[in-house]
């Protein structure tokens, strides 16, 4: 049963249903809806980030221009260490990403982040593409990463750590 509830997520996720609402603490942004404080680019290679940590400061609404390098698809999904988890579980349950309709079904939406409540928002990055995610970091919280969790690829050092100032 628990499979069965996480493919129907996954469909309401590629049909848009749960998109992210436009200014959501924590949440994703249309580019051009919101003041952008911050652009940070990244590169995505073959089980690298670079850089491998930010900081950021709570409230900043930061622009990330995600370059995947590599030669394959990377993905590049903000939240705490027990989401990340979670969600590379649902990944590796579900085949990777070809098993749910294609990774990029949940690109540029929000996945549920779990007992935190909130966000995990998320961007699929083909290779030799850039995406964009725009993001505003929440209040109260000391720290996330940012991971690919496409199975083997965070076990194999591809996430960094973003550290809240101020």
């Amino acid at each position: 049963m628990h499979k069965s509830i996480l493919a129907a997520l996954f469909t309401l996720w590629s049909a848009g249903s749960l998109a992210a609402p436009g200014h959501q603490a924590g949440g994703t942004q249309q580019p051009d809806e919101v003041k952008v404080d911050r652009v940070i680019q990244v590169q995505a290679g073959e089980m690298m980030f670079g850089p491998e940590a930010l900081a950021v400061a709570p409230g900043e609404t930061v622009k990330f221009e995600i370059h995947n390098s590599g030669v394959l698809e990377h993905e590049f999904v903000i939240g705490d260490r027990a989401a990340q988890e979670e969600h590379r579980r649902m990944m590796q349950e579900m085949g990777g990403h070809g098993g749910h309709g294609g990774h990029g079904s949940h690109g540029g939406h929000d996945m549920a982040e779990g007992e935190h409540g909130g966000h995990m928002p998320a961007v699929t990055i083909a290779p030799g593409e850039t995406a964009t995610l725009v993001w505003t970091a929440p209040e109260g919280v000391s720290q996330l990463e940012y991971a690919c969790n496409i199975p083997g690829h965070y076990e194999a050092g591809m996430m960094g750590n973003i550290d809240f100032q101020g």
